[in-house]
């Protein structure tokens, strides 16, 4: 953020965004993020630790995670020119629906016996149809729902709710691996994700539509990236979060076998690992979410560079608690980064272009899996810690791309 705002002003700003919880509306939509989104972090730690435990291999392990994210790739961008169709409500709806049958699903076969890694990789893939749209259907109504006058700080709100369910998601998904396994995890991830789904339904969300005709979506898909193309900021946003996600976040889907043999850690232990990053975020974004005046590309590039550079050395520490602070450290860059990246999109985008430009941040946050791949590769090769420095390293180096590609 540019320059420093008296106290009074910031104390102002806070009671605004915690004043939006009175919108019915703006509160169902929040609540509804805090249920789904700490369910995906729930199934994919209960789901790492599933497919450890029935292979012993951080190759099948990471590919397997990759599957659940791989439709924020291939559907992200179409989800935002279907978003700018189709009714936002009605979409997220049916998405919370998917979540919660196969959640259902995954249990039923766990009681069974019959459960594998392959309906693991398969269900993840089914329900993450719902997080390709999240940007441009659930956070989008999220900031509208509040009001152009309060965009940044609604925005900033829903971000420290969604590091919370970061933090809160991997720790419940340890936690019940380790008392009730599989079954447990996904039988509390179906009933919260009901009454997600639930709550959705009960918005009163109305809004100006596009005509859908799929065989315009890739044209519709080229004016958002000629856009995005020409704009510095919203060009740089996107070279980060593919940084980010591709060679930061990916580390995720190496914290079990890492946690297991660099730390001897449990599974409640592993979930602590997961979940201490976005704890420091939590911090980071009420911080941020107190600022009159938003902070602009250069606090991203700094938040992404710090985060990256910790994850490069946090697997080879020789302690567990050290590796825990240096990633409750690094969420203070996260912060930075998940906050901004949306609102520098919606600010710097048309009104007509924002959900397809948030489509386009949807596809570069879906080169997770990428990552999480080409992780598990170079884990066999060299090692789960070494996998994960090397991919930090080649993420920082991207973000100083963006950095000197956008003058900063």
């Amino acid at each position: 953020m540019h320059g420093r705002e008296e106290a009074g002003a910031e104390g102002g700003k806070a009671r605004r965004g915690l004043a939006l919880l009175a919108l019915a509306d703006y509160r169902r939509l929040w609540m509804v993020g805090g249920l789904s989104n700490s369910m995906r972090w729930l199934e994919l730690i209960a789901t790492s630790l599933f497919v450890l435990d029935a292979t012993g291999d951080a190759l099948t392990v990471a590919l397997v995670s990759a599957a659940r994210a791989m439709p924020l790739l291939l559907f992200g961008p179409a989800a935002g020119a279907i978003a700018e169709a189709l009714n936002r409500k009605h979409l997220l709806v049916a998405g919370l629906g998917i979540s919660t049958l196969c959640a259902g699903l995954v249990a039923g076969l766990s009681v069974m016996g019959a459960l594998l890694p392959w309906h693991l990789a398969a269900f993840g893939f089914a329900t993450s149809v719902l997080a390709a749209a999240e940007l441009s259907v659930r956070r989008r109504m999220v900031a509208e729902s509040a009001g152009a006058a309060t965009m940044s700080q609604a925005i900033a709100f829903d971000s420290i709710t969604n590091a919370g369910t970061r933090t809160v998601g991997p720790i419940a998904g340890g936690a019940a691996y380790a008392l009730a396994g599989v079954t447990g995890a996904y039988g509390i991830s179906a009933v919260l994700n009901l009454a997600a789904l639930l709550l959705a339904y009960r918005v009163n969300h109305v809004q100006p539509r596009r005509t859908l005709r799929l065989g315009g979506i890739a044209a519709t898909i080229g004016e958002a990236v000629a856009i995005a193309r020409a704009s510095p900021i919203v060009r740089s946003v996107l070279i980060v979060t593919v940084a980010m996600n591709c060679f930061g976040f990916s580390f995720i889907a190496l914290m079990a076998p890492i946690g297991r043999e660099s730390f001897d850690a449990s599974a409640i232990g592993i979930g602590l690992l997961v979940a201490a990053e976005p704890a420091g975020a939590i911090v980071g974004a009420m911080v941020l979410s107190r600022r009159a005046a938003p902070a602009g590309l250069p606090l991203f590039l700094s938040g992404a560079t710090l985060f990256l550079a910790l994850l490069s050395v946090m697997p080879h520490v020789p302690f567990y608690w050290l590796a825990l602070a240096l990633l409750l450290v690094s969420g203070a860059g996260t912060a930075c980064f998940a906050t901004l990246q949306s609102s520098l999109v919606l600010e710097h985008s048309p009104a007509e272009a924002r959900s397809r430009l948030m489509g386009l941040v949807t596809m570069c946050i879906g080169t997770g899996p990428i990552g999480m791949m080409i992780s598990g590769a170079v884990a066999a090769a060299v090692g789960a810690p070494w996998a994960v420095t090397l991919l930090a390293l080649a993420g920082a180096a991207m973000v100083g791309y963006a950095a000197f590609r956008s003058g900063r």
